[in-house]
């Protein structure tokens, strides 16, 4: 069975929300939203993304600009530039690859669900530095 691979050449340009069902591979520019839930989304070595990207599994060989959020793996090549935050179980950045921004890598169980222990601990953090009136509920560390 053969799958799905689409194509976005480097001389086309979208601006707007992407949405699509099956693997894409892009070379142009995109700006906006791009949302591939259960497929895999390859960004070309002359891909220029300016986006939120949301895709089952995201392999950079060119630039994005925007978070990035996959339900498997982000997979940052050599010469591949990602400057935005990275929420995926499983990261990888190649020597040569550029990457700015901060690297959640929650685990498979969290992915369909905000993981609560963490903002939990944010707002109750949030709450303590704020509003000293109120008693900051104790916190359990550890099993």
């Amino acid at each position: 069975m053969e799958k799905d691979i689409v194509n976005i050449g480097k001389s086309v340009v979208i601006k707007g929300e992407l949405n699509g069902s099956e693997d894409l591979t892009i070379e142009g520019h995109v700006e906006g939203t791009i949302q591939l839930r259960d497929h895999v989304l390859t960004i070309g070595p002359n891909g220029r993304i300016k986006a939120q990207v949301f895709a089952k599994s995201v392999i950079v060989l060119g630039e994005v600009t925007g978070n990035v959020t996959a339900s498997d793996k982000v997979d940052i090549r050599d010469n591949g530039s990602v400057d935005g935050d990275i929420i995926s179980p499983r990261v990888a950045i190649a020597e040569g690859a550029h990457f700015r921004g901060s690297v959640d890598m929650q685990r498979k169980a969290g992915a369909a669900q905000p993981q609560p222990a963490k903002p939990a601990a944010a707002q109750a953090a949030a709450s303590q530095s704020q509003s000293p009136a109120q008693p900051a509920a104790p916190q359990r560390v550890g099993a």
